[in-house]
């Protein structure tokens, strides 16, 4: 019998050393990316760089909403408003950052921003309206970005856990923005009384 046959059929790591040694060696210059890279590399950038998107139009969303926030409970929504942007500026920073590591360039362009994302821009009037549009935009995001990880797969598993990071990190957006409008829709009703 075959010792090393025998651990490739129960799936145990098999890979001859000295031929990821040598397998490593070539293209260099690609990094992260290597031969066994199984994703449709030009798809899974092009995906990335519209999640990019995505969250760059977030935080430039939840900016304008943090300083038109007026009204009774400006301060303390204006105050979630701030800490979100931040959160989704973390996001595209380190969606960026894993564009960079499959040898791609992370489009900041403000041309087509808003083509290339998945949520609106939307300003919203009163602090309800601004909430509910930041509500939406995190309802999209959780539906791009849980198709994007079951895209991803096995294929690039990288990739697929930043997106489940994120995405785990819009469901509480999400959850924000429903508490949020609910207790501000009761109060606002209470006072129409």
């Amino acid at each position: 019998m075959n010792p090393k046959a025998d651990l490739q059929k129960k799936g145990t790591f098999l890979s001859d050393i000295e031929e990821l040694r040598r397998r490593a060696r070539e293209h260099i210059e690609k990094g992260a990316v290597t031969g066994d890279y199984k994703g449709d590399l030009p798809t899974v950038l092009r995906v990335l760089n519209e999640a990019l998107a995505t969250e760059l139009v977030c935080v430039l969303r939840y900016k304008r909403h943090h300083y038109m926030a007026k009204g009774i409970h400006s301060q303390s929504v204006a105050a979630e408003f701030l800490e979100h942007a931040t959160e989704e500026q973390g996001h595209a920073d380190q969606i960026a950052e894993r564009i960079t590591q499959l040898d791609g360039e992370p489009n900041f362009s403000p041309e087509g921003l808003l083509t290339r994302s998945h949520s609106e821009y939307v300003e919203g009037e009163t602090l309800l309206d601004m909430i509910r549009e930041d509500l939406i935009a995190e309802r999209i995001a959780i539906e791009s970005y849980s198709e994007i990880i079951r895209y991803l797969g096995d294929t690039d598993p990288t990739s697929r856990r930043l997106m489940e990071e994120i995405l785990a990190n819009e469901e509480e957006h999400a959850e924000d923005m429903k508490n949020l409008m609910e207790t501000i829709g009761k109060e606002e009703r209470k006072r129409e009384h």
